[in-house]
């Protein structure tokens, strides 16, 4: 009878290992999901964004909204409004299950439709003029660093005399000269259009330095010298081979420059500048709500709290957005 031989040596030692089967695969992380995992880890951010994203439904759904929840947004209700005291019935600014918001003192307009429609306003004013500022402000920022010289000179200087400029004064002076409807616009549309040049032909010096800056530090970069031997354009180097690293920045301040923007238009429109009455305006009612705040600060409160809410939500995501794109973050 024979007995198993004792396996000794290199085979022995390599049984344990050939039983322990193919060892798990390291998987790398792209630059995108190393900064949504340290985003995730930001729960105040995230907070904001979700509350950005409801923002921009609302205003998308205006209408749904209205129909479900409110009344027309220009619907006058005189009923609700005492015709001695000039305020609502109901206290709190008219608040009650029928006006979930109150209704305005002037005309007993639903509130909650007006700061929904507002919503609509200053949000697309304010993604607007940021667009309108990022390309400016990107084009001329890549130019600067790229060039350098006088290019960079002349442009440096035009940032310098914008960022001087009194831009509420120029906005009020430009709305009160400009005749009823111009290009096919009238009106409130007008006004929109008014704001949205205004706000992101004065924003674009500050993105404009930022990617300067950026466009400097890159523009001697080994991957720049490659593409230019190689015999690539101007063109090509500035927008296929700069301004793909330039995109982090760029997101963040453009998430950034957003609540800016919709101060500047709430300004404007409090100063008389925005949007023409009866179309809605956070800014309008709260310029309408000083007659009357110290009887009833309701219709001062609510599009105030909007305009806070709103501004600090951008402002949580973008600072969040920063940190999670940092190629030097943890």
């Amino acid at each position: 009878m024979s007995t198993p031989t004792e396996t000794t040596g290199p085979e022995a030692e390599a049984t344990p290992v050939a039983a322990a089967g193919p060892s798990k695969k390291i998987e790398g992380r792209s630059p995108g999901r190393i900064a949504w995992d340290r985003l995730k880890r930001d729960k105040v951010a995230l907070a904001g964004g979700i509350v950005v994203i409801l923002l921009i439904l609302v205003a998308l759904f205006a209408p749904v909204l209205t129909a479900l929840f409110g009344h027309p947004v220009d619907e006058p209700h005189p009923d609700q409004i005492n015709p001695d005291l000039g305020l609502p019935n109901h206290p709190f600014g008219g608040m009650s299950s029928d006006f979930l918001l109150g209704v305005d003192p002037t005309f007993g307009r639903d509130v909650f439709s007006r700061i929904i429609y507002g919503a609509r306003i200053s949000l697309g004013v304010a993604f607007s003029a940021a667009i309108v500022s990022v390309v400016i402000g990107v084009v001329m920022g890549i130019a600067a660093g790229y060039f350098g010289g006088w290019v960079d000179s002349v442009i440096s200087r035009v940032m310098d005399v914008l960022l001087a400029f009194p831009q509420l004064l120029f906005s009020i002076a430009l709305v009160s000269v400009m005749p009823n409807s111009l290009l096919g616009l009238d009106g409130s549309l007008l006004r929109m259009g008014i704001l949205v040049l205004v706000i992101g032909f004065f924003g674009w010096p500050y993105i404009g330095r930022i990617v300067r800056g950026q466009a400097l530090s890159l523009r001697h970069r080994e991957f720049v010298d490659a593409a230019r031997s190689l015999g690539a354009g101007r063109a090509h180097i500035l927008f296929r081979e700069l301004l793909p690293n330039l995109v982090a920045p760029i997101l963040v301040y453009a998430t950034l420059i957003i609540p800016t923007n919709i101060l500047s238009e709430a300004a404007l429109s409090f100063l008389g500048a925005g949007v023409k009455p009866p179309t809605p305006s956070w800014g309008q009612m709260l310029s309408a709500a000083t007659k009357i705040y110290q009887a009833d600060p309701t219709y001062m409160v609510v599009p105030g709290v909007a305009i806070f809410v709103t501004v600090l939500a951008f402002n949580l995501f973008g600072d969040g957005l920063r940190d999670a794109l940092d190629p030097k973050g943890t």
